[in-house]
């Protein structure tokens, strides 16, 4: 039923009008001249509540709802899956209303290529014929993918999937706190309003199926503490906030697992000095997502990107992950150079696939370090297989996905270069990477600091003294200072 369902209102209002009209309703279609709906595809990452959603409507809507599932369907016998599909079309017209709900249809359905044959071209015209005739005999088709680009373009086409509904790849806080609220109405728990939307917040990343996830592994361990401890009575045993802290250490969100994520320990108290950039930081990075409601009242737009430029070894890497420390983001790190594929396109698609996991990983930061080997000043053409380079068509995609985000929509992004000048001027437009910030080598001040980070752990003598260190040191880098205080110890040790 819908009151399982949790952040997806919109989507059930859009999929229920779908099915009252043309199942339940018809002849109000056919009074004003309006074709049924022959088919809807739901499309959206994995686990965000899909499969669960087209259950939910046809129940409520009391229809009968038979299922195909993708790569179930597909058997080794020649005819036998045209045969299943077009059974399941017969028994549904037969028990009209009906809907006939496709898990997983790019298994069934991919693109047809020229001079293709196959089970999964038969497949796909058995699919076309019945969905042709749906719209006589009261059937409604309901698809599900993650993959929406690799379905055969006729059948995105009016008349077979007349509407195309977004399942959002992470839902927002709000969003979350629903889901958490249907699953926690199952469990007795001891958490206070307070406590689920503190966890609604924490849970970032998360889809419904990981926030199912998340409250099992929490009862789980509870469970675990019931049976190890002596003096807890089975009456008394709830869920309490430790088992859900400790849960969130075991179930890692959906969308975060094909990157490499991770939460920075860097503290800005880690990093001497350079404290003009560290407010610039927190005023570009940190001030759009803690006050969002602010930016919006006073109708401006935060920076979208930073660019962090200056010698090697001046802490450009270690400022990036200390805001996103500080703030709570996720941290999303890629060396330029690392996202360069020899397959024609593959580096294109890394870039995309970057920036869709960094808006599914929402809030996060994307951090591109060595950006110059990345989006080096475009040429004028030569150097790929349509004379454009490779470095090129890079540069381009990354313009558009540049273009597509902002902290608004929870996703920044911070670059470093100690080469500014190789850089395309387009990426450096306002509206892309707005402020540009230098980090210089640290003055007096800034290294005798940094010399107290790198010494609190080391014993000293007592005649050595930070301040006349720091008049030694002048034009040494944080990295080089760090590389001092680390040669002094081996020393001392030898």
């Amino acid at each position: 039923s819908y009151s399982s369902l949790g952040g997806l209102a919109e989507e059930i209002e859009t999929l229920k009008e779908i099915v009252q009209y043309s199942l339940l309703k018809p002849e109000t279609l056919a009074r004003y001249c309006l074709k049924r709906t022959k088919g809807v595809l739901l499309y959206g990452p994995p686990g965000t509540g899909k499969t669960s959603l087209a259950q939910a409507v046809a129940k409520e809507a009391g229809v009968k709802m038979l299922v195909i599932n993708g790569p179930e369907i597909v058997t080794e016998y020649h005819g036998e899956s045209e045969a299943a599909m077009k059974a399941i079309f017969d028994s549904a017209a037969r028990e009209a209303p009906s809907v006939v709900f496709i898990d997983e249809l790019d298994a069934i359905t991919p693109q047809r290529r020229e001079g293709s044959e196959g089970l999964g071209q038969r497949l796909m015209a058995t699919l076309l014929t019945s969905m042709d005739g749906v719209h006589q005999n009261g059937v409604l088709v309901i698809a599900a993918t993650n993959r929406p680009e690799s379905i055969d373009p006729a059948l995105r086409r009016h008349g077979r999937f007349d509407y195309e509904i977004e399942i959002a790849g992470v839902p927002t806080p709000k969003g979350r706190l629903e889901i958490l609220q249907v699953h926690l109405s199952r469990l007795k728990h001891t958490l206070s309003s307070e406590d689920v939307q503190a966890l609604a917040s924490a849970t970032h990343g998360f889809v419904g199926a990981d926030l199912s996830a998340l409250c099992n592994e929490a009862a789980l361990g509870a469970l675990r503490r019931h049976v190890h401890s002596k003096t807890e009575s089975a009456s008394s045993l709830s869920v309490g906030r430790e088992d859900f802290e400790l849960a969130r250490e075991k179930i890692r969100p959906s969308a975060m697992r094909e990157v490499i994520l991770e939460v920075p320990k860097v503290r800005w108290s880690d990093i001497g000095g350079q404290s003009a950039v560290k407010q610039q930081l927190k005023e570009i990075v940190e001030w759009p997502h803690k006050h969002q409601d602010s930016f919006a009242r006073i109708g401006t737009t935060p920076p979208r990107g930073v660019l962090l430029y200056g010698p090697p070894g001046c802490s450009k890497t270690m400022m990036a992950r200390a805001v996103a420390a500080e703030t709570g983001l996720n941290f999303i790190a890629v060396k330029g150079p690392e996202l360069f594929s020899k397959w024609v396109g593959e580096s294109e698609k890394a870039v995309r696939a970057l920036f869709a996991r960094a808006k599914a990983a929402a809030p996060s930061v994307v951090f591109f370090d060595e950006i110059d080997g990345l989006a080096v000043t475009r040429s004028s053409g030569g150097g790929g297989t349509d004379g454009i380079s490779v470095e090129d068509r890079v540069m381009s995609q990354l313009l558009i996905e540049m273009d597509g985000v902002s902290p608004r929509n929870g996703v920044s992004v911070i670059a470093a270069t100690n080469r500014p000048d190789k850089l395309d001027p387009a990426l450096l437009r306002p509206g892309r990477f707005d402020r540009l910030i230098y980090v210089g080598p640290p003055d007096k001040a800034a290294r005798q600091q940094i010399f107290e980070i790198h010494m609190k752990n080391t014993p000293c003598k007592a005649d050595v003294s930070v301040d006349v260190l720091a008049s030694y040191t002048e034009s040494y880098t944080g990295a080089d200072i760090a590389a001092v205080c680390r040669e002094a110890a081996l020393a001392a040790l030898e």
